[in-house]
């Protein structure tokens, strides 16, 4: 891949999880080259490569989209979530070293300061401090394979969606869901750590489905 299709790539795929690129919208060519600078060969480059990874949808027509997944696949998509996430939790207690959890209790306190601002809570970076513990959570269970079928799971502009409807007690709940996740790493007992896990996230899913059930009701 040339330099330029990886600029390309790296600049739309930001866009669309971070949402400004919304799902739904079209994706197109022209503008996106404008958008990142580079011409319009390198754009298509990176559009296929963000099909492959499930964050573009190219029409019958050929025409490219952000994804707007239906009830059914977001549902889906948490489903497989809890279920590798709750496994990378119960290996986690079993593996994580001391180090390992002064790093989750460090990304537990950013986050617990981006809700806590006083001009209300920041939920970029509340999003960014979560998907930082997932990640360190992940890399505890010491799985490669477990970390390559987990990145096959594109749920951040999900993540993003419901973080932003989330009111200062969501936000806290989450924070302590992750308190109470670090406290069964200590003590490393991992049926505790993948019970916890997965409420976290079914949490989530119910969250998720009532901000579309408030969307499509007239």
């Amino acid at each position: 891949m040339s330099r330029a299709s990886d600029t390309a790539y790296r600049e739309i795929r930001v866009r669309i999880l971070s949402g400004d690129l919304a799902p739904g919208s079209q994706l197109k060519e022209e503008e996106l080259a404008s958008m990142c600078g580079v011409s319009r060969t390198p754009v298509r480059e990176a559009l296929r490569r963000l099909e492959a990874e499930m964050l573009v949808r190219r029409s019958d027509t050929q025409r490219s989209f952000v994804p707007d997944w239906s009830p059914g696949e977001v549902e889906e998509i948490f489903t497989l979530r809890s279920m590798l996430e709750s496994h990378a939790a119960r290996r986690a207690a079993a593996l994580i070293t001391p180090a390992q959890l002064d790093a989750l209790r460090a990304c537990n306190n950013v986050l617990a300061a981006a809700v806590h601002r006083p001009e209300g809570p920041d939920v970029d970076g509340f999003v960014e401090s979560n998907r930082t513990f997932h990640g360190l959570v992940l890399e505890a269970a010491s799985s490669e394979r477990l970390a390559k079928m987990r990145g096959l799971i594109v749920e951040q502009m999900i993540v993003h969606r419901t973080a932003r409807q989330y009111n200062r007690d969501n936000l806290l709940r989450s924070h302590a869901e992750h308190r109470d996740l670090i406290e069964a790493f200590a003590k490393h007992d991992g049926e505790w750590a993948s019970a916890i896990m997965t409420a976290h996230i079914r949490r989530a899913a119910h969250s998720y489905a009532e901000i579309i059930e408030t969307r499509l009701t007239p």
